[in-house]
């Protein structure tokens, strides 16, 4: 098949959970099909300012088309429109206004759907939130597969949204919860579709050497938190529940492993480590006493799924549906609900090894089940068919519908004759 790949940013050194499960695909998928990437010139998430040239390139054997974009992020600008806009006191209008102030305003990309669109077999559209998704998508509706990675935040309860989640042919879905999302914010039952995750490599258990990690004077057992340190991913609520725990219990570390978008205590016993490498990043979760993810919004964690890739427990933020589905379904992990409960479930996996390990290797079983890369690749090529196939014959339905009018409006030979 011929595919596009439609998403807000693209390339290796992107990190982002939708860019990389985007290039991920597009890299795995390309030795059966004829893909191109359409994507923007920008790198950061946070402005849209231009960072790449525009034009085609080949990237890891995957075609790529960047276009440039219009203005960066105006943050006041943007910043008063989602006051008013998640006030709910917003028109249609100003709901549009926000995706396209949310960005990354791409006109060019649009024009090249307009023109190209329909060139492509299917139109793959990561993130429904952007600009290149939500104006994008309606220009190519008839062969169009949303990733919506959606997240149980304002945004999803926009109204102009319930219209929007009725155009795709197909939906790509990363958790149940995500589906059901979805699913009850669209007016109609939705199309094909299906949870197919994100897939992982395995990796040799008990392997991974801790010296990357030695000279950090990072602890035997320690809590790890692995990301963007960011109020919108829970570390204010984090950072504030383990100085309370720590007050009682001199023996246990918190490690931050991510850029640092908001102030950090200054503590003993928590460890901010900023960005780190590859080879830090694989020694910290094969060594960690237990991962915690205290995010209330997410999709799919896949941080958390790479910590059971390395047989390690988890400690999630159970009022995240997503994050108490993926623990619940793997039985790889606790989840709390308020602090006490923090407590409690860090004592639970500090203390109880053989509990503890029990909890990582069921992890590991479920990643194994459910997200290697063959698993995973085989759902999406089961959707793509499917989706293919429906797009094929509507569009034999539409050409015969076609011939039979023009048949009907041909004039006879004795009638041209008169």
């Amino acid at each position: 098949m011929k595919l596009a790949f439609v998403v807000q940013r693209y390339g290796a050194g992107i990190a982002g959970g939708s860019e990389g499960h985007c290039r991920e695909l597009a890299e795995r998928l390309s030795s059966r099909h004829d893909i191109t990437v359409l994507t923007t010139c920008a790198s950061d998430y946070v402005t849209w300012e231009n960072a790449c040239s525009a034009g085609p390139s080949v990237e890891h054997g995957v075609r790529v088309v960047r276009f440039p974009v219009a203005h960066p992020r105006r943050i006041k600008i943007f910043a008063d429109l989602s006051d008013e806009v998640f006030d709910g006191r917003a028109s249609r209008d100003r709901q549009e206004e926000w995706f396209r102030e949310n960005g990354p305003d791409t006109p060019a990309l649009l024009d090249h759907l307009r023109a190209h669109g329909r060139d492509f077999d299917l139109v793959l559209f990561w993130t429904y939130r952007y600009f290149q998704s939500y104006f994008g998508l309606p220009l190519v509706a008839d062969r169009a597969v949303l990733v919506p990675t959606a997240e149980e935040d304002a945004a999803v309860d926009l109204e102009v949204l319930h219209e929007f989640f009725d155009r795709p042919a197909g939906y790509l879905f990363l958790t149940p919860e995500e589906r059901e999302l979805v699913s009850s914010r669209a007016l109609h039952p939705l199309p094909a579709s299906v949870v197919a995750g994100i897939g992982l490599e395995p990796v040799p258990i008990g392997r991974t050497p801790r010296a990357p990690i030695d000279h950090l004077d990072i602890p035997s057992r320690y809590l790890l938190y692995l990301g963007r340190v960011d109020r919108n991913k829970g570390c204010d609520a984090l950072l504030e529940n383990f100085q309370e725990y720590a007050a009682t219990r001199p023996d246990v570390t918190l490690v931050l492993a991510g850029p640092a978008k908001m102030q950090v205590p200054d503590h003993p016993r928590i460890r901010a480590l900023g960005y780190v490498s590859d080879e830090v990043r694989s020694a910290l979760l094969a060594h960690a006493s237990a991962l915690v993810v205290p995010s209330y919004y997410e999709s799919l964690s896949i941080v958390l799924l790479e910590a059971w890739n390395h047989a390690v427990p988890a400690l999630v933020n159970g009022r995240c549906k997503v994050l108490a589905g993926q623990v619940t379904r793997a039985n790889g992990g606790l989840y709390y609900m308020f602090p006490a409960e923090f407590d409690e479930a860090a004592d639970y996996l500090l203390t109880r090894t053989a509990e503890r390990d029990a909890l990582g290797r069921q992890g590991l079983a479920y990643v194994e089940r459910e997200y290697r890369w063959p698993t995973v690749l085989e759902r999406v090529e089961t959707l793509l068919r499917e989706v293919h196939l429906r797009v094929a014959r509507s569009g034999s339905r539409a050409d015969l519908t076609i011939r039979r009018y023009a048949t009907a409006q041909r004039p006879s030979v004795v009638e041209a004759d008169l």
